[in-house]
């Protein structure tokens, strides 16, 4: 009779984990799939940033006394953290189908740790999101230059009265919650349990995105995306979005790495069961 370690587990296995991808897959190259899934990752990240970057610089422009505004004036934190989540949302869910909708390096970082992206696609997503990043910032400087410049360009930079300790520590935390969120949004054991509740996998998602920009949009404006942070420091190219860059990736990819080992040998008990796997194969 079968065993099962997880508690309140089925009796019978109900759903089915995907083989873990290759390291390398060379096939992939010969695959229309391939470059369709890198092509949505460029086209994502780059609506990503124009939408939110816009919401940014309007809600500047709007808020700055200095310039004819009012100081409650646009959609504020709430409705900048709003444009993040909701953008997520609605992107996670045009693009899940065709590239998984990752739309962040880091994200892609922490499931090519867990084996559910191959090396290759992993680096081409990375390089897709990037250059989607930098197009999308460009789109709005040409069509808002004065005012892109003038209030920053959606760049993430470290807050005034603030540590570089902290600020990397909100990336990691945040990264952390987002990526934590992925993992378990798209777990198939998950989805099989909970089958009953009809919760679309990019609606937690973008909810996180949402929470987390509430915290720390005050801290670092908010990276865990170093896609979002590149784009934005390349296109307004200034020193100090370039001088605080290292955290923008350093923090998110370290959150990512931590959700990847805590959700698959913590909570899937990844670690339990490769050992159980060595001892069996040890016992005659």
């Amino acid at each position: 009779m079968a065993k099962d370690s997880d508690a309140g587990a089925f009796a019978a296995k109900d759903y089915h984990d995907p083989p873990p991808a290759p390291f390398i897959d060379p096939h992939e190259f010969t695959q229309w799939s391939f470059y369709r899934a890198i092509i949505a990752e460029f086209i994502a990240t780059l609506l990503f940033l124009y939408v939110t970057v816009l919401t940014v610089i309007g809600y500047s422009s709007q808020s700055d006394i200095k310039h004819n505004g009012q100081i409650c004036g646009g959609v504020g934190i709430l409705g900048i953290a709003w444009a993040f989540g909701g953008m997520i949302f609605v992107l996670v869910y045009c693009t899940a189908g065709i590239s998984g909708g990752h739309i962040n390096p880091a994200v892609t970082f922490g499931l090519f740790l867990a084996r559910k992206v191959s090396l290759v696609r992993a680096v081409l997503y990375m390089v897709a999101q990037c250059l989607g990043a930098i197009c999308g910032c460009a789109l709005v400087k040409s069509f808002q230059k004065g005012l892109y410049i003038r209030y920053g360009g959606g760049a993430n930079s470290l807050a005034d009265g603030y540590s570089t300790g902290t600020g990397l520590a909100a990336e990691i935390i945040g990264t952390f919650v987002l990526v934590y969120t992925v993992f378990s949004a798209t777990d198939p054991k998950r989805s099989a349990r909970d089958s009953h509740i009809p919760v679309l996998a990019p609606l937690p998602i973008g909810f996180a995105v949402f929470m987390v920009h509430l915290a720390t949009i005050p801290v670092t404006g908010t990276g865990i995306n170093p896609a979002r942070s590149f784009g934005a420091a390349v296109v307004l190219n200034e020193s100090k979005p370039w001088n605080d860059h290292w955290i923008f990736w350093v923090g998110p990819f370290i959150g990512a790495a931590i959700a990847a080992f805590y959700h698959q040998f913590i909570l899937r008990a990844g670690a339990v069961k490769a050992l159980g796997s060595f001892r069996s194969t040890q016992s005659v």
